[in-house]
């Protein structure tokens, strides 16, 4: 938790040099994943924007987890507000859900954070995440994710994001096409 507050304090006095607008909230990407450097995987996810401020979420994930495959869907609905002309606030709610060895885990996540331009071809992110995925009625986890996008136009892009917790962190690098 020290480290999501020490990097949203770090995001928040970096120079943001482009308009928010410039965010594109329609995106297709292609990523490979590892958790905690053990454990490697490949994953697709998009975003959809339904209007100005509301877009639309899923990802889906595959690890390979001492020879078996775990699969992680995430489905969920953001808001995002401009706090700036260069930055936007963002709140998602998500349905989670876990398939490993023909067990399913439900659960859901609430993430808030702040999104911006840096410069012309790079843009920051910064979330703090509550997940509650246990089968058993355990407690959730809080997490934070910093991550970065790389526009080489228009259109693509590589991103890199970092999600650490108390008993994990989760490493992720992609190709993003944005439309």
């Amino acid at each position: 938790m020290k480290r999501t507050l020490i990097a949203l304090a770090l995001v928040a006095i970096l120079p943001i040099s482009a308009q928010a607008s410039e965010l594109s909230y329609s995106f297709v990407e292609a990523n490979y994943a590892s958790l905690d450097g053990d454990y490697d995987g490949w994953g697709l996810r998009g975003s959809i924007a339904f209007n100005e401020n509301f877009y639309g979420t899923a990802s889906y994930s595959n690890f390979d987890v001492l020879g078996f495959d775990v699969g992680y869907t995430d489905i969920g609905l953001g808001y995002h507000h401009a706090i700036s002309d260069k930055a936007d606030f963002l709140t998602e709610v998500a349905y989670l859900n876990a398939d490993a060895l023909g067990t399913n885990i439900d659960g859901y996540r609430i993430s808030a954070g702040v999104r911006g331009q840096l410069s012309d071809n790079f843009e920051g992110l910064v979330k703090a995440n509550y997940q509650d995925a246990s089968s058993g009625g355990g407690s959730g986890d809080f997490s934070g994710t910093l991550g970065g996008h790389f526009k080489f136009n228009e259109t693509w892009g590589i991103t890199g994001e970092v999600e650490f917790a108390d008993s994990d962190t989760a490493y992720l690098i992609g190709l993003r096409a944005r439309f």
